[in-house]
């Protein structure tokens, strides 16, 4: 049975201490704030993000150096056969394509894995994998699987300003200043690899409705309904917003009662063009091993 080690990126809200405990490598991805760089959870916490982020600094996000990519490989391989990468969702951003062309060089022990998730969607990827491993699975199969599985997820996302979005010119100046006048909560969608518009609610309360029946019609539709045997994972994320986050699990629960529902704040590198306050709601599929 071949030793394969799952390694990660931060986007998928796994911390360096949530690393260890869970046995995935976590590569913590760059942020250059006002010309300089930053490294999630390394020398930048999600509180000190949140507070550059309002006080208006400027900042980009980056991709990982293809040094720290294959430092962090080839310290792996001495101890390991293989290993799978399971960076965020290539849509999203370049550095799925980076470690694809990176890994070219490693004659097959590392194997990129292109499933298109992000933050609690990517950490469930980074457990699927460990089980697969832990299955006897060596690392080609184990990407096959994954890749195979990728659209069987879901992600609603609630924004609580448009000013990032605007800032970032997903929207245009207009579109803010009347969804803002408004008290508009936009809706958002991560499906596959895009981020879409998906609905506009006008309070807080009714864009938590529209997530959970959402989800509902997904899990209806795409992943077989509500069976006893809970096939599905729940998780809720959030941007600076755990007390809203705790509050939505028990509204969630109360329509999907004996699920586990796993709370993850959302990934930096999502959190800086919607701003903190948003709240998210995420499924995924179960595996079948």
């Amino acid at each position: 049975m071949p030793n394969v080690a799952i390694v990660t990126d931060s986007n998928s809200g796994i911390t360096q201490a949530g690393s260890k405990e869970l046995g995935v490598h976590v590569l913590p991805m760059p942020f250059m704030i006002n010309e300089e760089t930053f490294y999630e959870d390394i020398d930048l916490t999600q509180e000190e993000f949140y507070e550059k982020l309002s006080s208006g600094a400027n900042i980009g996000t980056s991709q990982p150096s293809p040094e720290s990519v294959m430092k962090l490989w080839d310290s792996l391989l001495k101890d390991y056969d293989e290993i799978v990468h399971i960076p965020m969702s290539s849509g999203l951003s370049g550095s799925c394509q980076s470690a694809m062309l990176l890994a070219d060089e490693y004659g097959g022990r590392v194997q990129v894995v292109n499933n298109q998730r992000i933050s609690v969607t990517q950490r469930q990827s980074c457990l699927d994998a460990k089980l697969l491993a832990e299955k006897g699975m060596n690392a080609k199969e184990i990407r096959e699987f994954l890749e195979a599985d990728k659209f069987n997820s879901s992600i609603y996302i609630m924004l609580d300003t448009l000013y990032y979005l605007k800032k970032g010119g997903r929207i245009t100046p207009a579109a803010a200043a009347i969804g803002t006048m408004l008290r508009l909560k936009p809706v958002l969608q991560i499906q596959g690899d895009k981020l879409d518009a998906f609905a506009k609610a006008r309070t807080t309360n009714q864009g938590k409705s529209i997530m959970i029946n959402a989800m509902k019609n997904d899990i209806e539709t795409r992943f077989g309904g509500m069976t006893e045997d809970k096939h599905i994972w729940l998780q809720i994320a959030h941007t600076a917003n755990l007390e809203a986050a705790l509050a939505y699990k028990e509204e969630i629960l109360a329509q999907f009662p004996g699920y586990d529902i796993h709370i993850d704040a959302l990934s930096l590198s999502v959190a800086c063009h919607i701003g903190p306050g948003a709240l998210a709601f995420a499924c995924c599929r179960k595996i079948e091993v």
